[in-house]
């Protein structure tokens, strides 16, 4: 059986004292002339380093070498031997006695250690204090002391403390440092205080033209973390004018990104402005673009990002699955390819080819939708199955299908193992949307109803439940379903817009429809689908120059056919028949097969 780490401690720290035990008695009786002896003896101290910790004590970093006498080994022996035996209050006292009388950085720290192993934040507090009273230049003890502090959420005690280790702290050091800051006192309880007395001990810094920037970051972070938004932003606005180079502030206000704040985005961009900027920090504002469902927007990012800096290839896989989303096959192929092409010249351990198997799963997607079934069975094969074998089977399961082979698709699917409960959710859906695109809704339904028996409170669940509902023509069943998902989950934006669009398609209850659907917007803004459902609710409301300017925007920001099928309608009533039909045409190239699309045309008897 191995050893627990407390007894190995314990027994280093009781046969380290025994060397130095012995290293003092072979020091020569007081009085007794001194022999032939090294020129350099070694510091007695030196022997009990190793009780505590394998690095320097702090008092032999300072200059001062003690001395530890027979009467104060026994002592500190005891007092490990006693803390350590059930009474650590006497252990704690006899090793801060041995460390006050030696002035040794390790036997403090581990008498704060033995405090905090009891349990007693105050006896650790006192026995810091006293470590930082012996040596006043010790980092140290005030480090110990200012977590200490914070652990106890003693937060108005730590300025002072604070503002002493930040001025002590050399400037390359103090990103850590800040960071550090950041992280311990965002764990208080009251993150008001710690943002305000972390505000007041970096009052210098917010100063510094050359820590402004960083200062002003770590106390916006604090200020998110109490709940202050609007003083997170103010903090990065003033740590951007302080220091326009420093990427704390676009990373803070990254985090800030709400249409209810418009100073944030304008921070980032301005940062971004500049032939400096880090790569990353791009990337990470594309990704929010992707968050807020703003794919036009992170499609430009990325694309400028690619241009300027063609070898990185983490933009052309983002750039890539932005593409095959918007349905843009033969350019996402290109990034795609560039990116597999990058990434497999990486050494096997680099963080760079972390996306090979997203990569390979996409181009055989896309291989899919060309009906290249053997060109999509190839990318499959090239995923290491050891990574992503759910995926694989996943990818695999869907060529069947489309392929015809349905029930083999099926059969591949509850083969796959699942070893929790969201595996088994996540084979579930799998099979239903396999189900949804072969058009075999009743068997979806069904598979459906059998899951929500199981997991009713499931939201995910029931909104798809009322989707096929839609489909089999169970109007009352769908309306049913979603109000039940509106009251279980009332900032539920994709259940409000989709009992409203259901409506709004089939010309009832209209006005109702529309609040619906406003209620949508409002609870998500930038969803181009969202936008898609208010400006056909508008057309079917008659109002045809409002709805044409809400779907040119929609359209704009996400080119979907469904968006485009709805637009070219508008147009079409509106007079502007040609440009119509080139939305409709941009449309069918992105995907010929979009039912709304195809009804859309065929309504209207429309041949492009």
């Amino acid at each position: 059986m191995t050893p627990s780490p407390r007894r190995l401690r314990l027994a280093a720290a009781i046969s380290l004292v025994f060397i130095a035990f012995a290293a003092q008695a072979q020091q020569p009786p007081v009085g007794t002339p001194p022999a032939a002896a090294p020129t350099s003896p070694a510091p007695i101290i030196e022997p009990t380093r190793p009780a505590v910790e394998a690095k320097p004590s702090v008092a032999d970093a300072e200059g001062k070498a003690s001395a530890l006498t027979a009467e104060l080994f026994y002592e500190v022996l005891v007092g490990e031997i006693t803390a350590r035996s059930g009474d650590p209050g006497a252990g704690y006292a006899l090793v801060l006695d041995a460390a006050r009388r030696t002035r040794d950085g390790m036997l403090f720290q581990r008498a704060v250690e033995i405090a905090l192993q009891s349990r007693s934040g105050d006896a650790a507090l006192a026995a810091a204090r006293a470590w930082q009273e012996t040596l006043p230049n010790s980092r140290e003890a005030r480090r110990f002391e200012l977590q200490i502090l914070i652990a106890l959420n003693r937060i108005a005690e730590t300025a002072e403390p604070l503002r002493a280790e930040i001025a002590a702290t050399p400037l390359p050091e103090r990103p850590f440092l800040m960071a550090v800051i950041a992280r311990n006192y965002g764990r208080a309880s009251d993150k008001k205080l710690a943002a305000s007395v972390v505000e007041q001990a970096l009052v210098d810094d917010l100063k510094n033209p050359l820590t402004a920037g960083l200062a002003w970051t770590t106390v916006g972070r604090l200020r998110l973390g109490a709940g202050d938004s609007t003083g997170a932003l103010e903090a990065a606005l003033q740590g951007q004018a302080a220091d326009p180079a420093s990427d704390g502030p676009p990373l803070l206000a990254l985090e800030l990104m709400d249409p209810d704040r418009p100073l944030a985005e304008p921070l980032v961009k301005r940062y971004l402005a500049s032939p400096k900027a880090l790569p990353e920090l791009r990337i990470a504002y594309a990704r929010e673009l992707m968050q807020a469902r703003r794919y036009a927007d992170a499609t430009a990012e990325l694309s400028a990002l690619t241009t300027a800096q063609p070898a990185l290839p983490g933009p052309w896989i983002l750039l890539g699955s932005l593409q095959a989303q918007s349905r843009q096959d033969a350019a996402a192929e290109t990034s795609l390819q560039r990116y597999i092409a990058l990434a497999t010249a990486l050494p096997e351990d680099n963080e760079g080819r972390r996306g090979l198997t997203q990569a390979y799963l996409l181009m055989s997607q896309l291989a899919e939708r060309r009906k290249n079934f053997v060109d999509a069975e190839a990318w499959l094969a090239r995923v290491d199955t050891s990574e992503e074998p759910v995926a694989v089977q996943l990818r695999r399961a869907g060529l069947l299908a489309r392929q015809g082979k349905v029930q083999q698709a099926r059969e591949l699917l509850r083969a796959l193992p699942e070893r929790n409960a969201e595996e088994a959710k996540q084979k579930d859906q799998a099979e239903i949307q396999l189900l949804r695109d072969a058009k075999q809704y009743q068997a979806a339904y069904d598979l459906l109803a059998k899951a929500s028996l199981a997991a009713p409170q499931d939201t995910d669940l029931i909104y798809d439940q009322a989707m096929v509902a839609e489909k089999l023509n169970r109007l009352d069943e769908m309306e049913r379903l979603l109000r039940r998902l509106i009251e279980l989950k009332p900032d539920n934006q994709n259940a409000y817009n989709a009992l409203g669009y259901s409506f709004a398609d089939r010309k009832v209850r209209l006005e109702e429809a529309r609040t619906l659907i406003r209620k949508a917007v409002q609870l998500a803004p930038q969803d181009p689908f969202i936008a898609d459902s208010l400006g056909w609710v508008e057309f079917r409301l008659g109002n045809g120059a409002e709805a044409r300017q809400i779907l040119e925007t929609a359209y704009k920001r996400r080119p979907d056919p469904e968006i485009g099928a709805h637009l070219g309608e508008v147009l079409w009533a509106a007079g502007d028949r040609d440009r119509a039909l080139a939305v409709w045409r941009e449309s069918s190239l992105i995907d010929s097969e979009n039912e709304t699309l195809q009804e859309t045309l065929k309504r209207l008897r429309i041949k492009l």
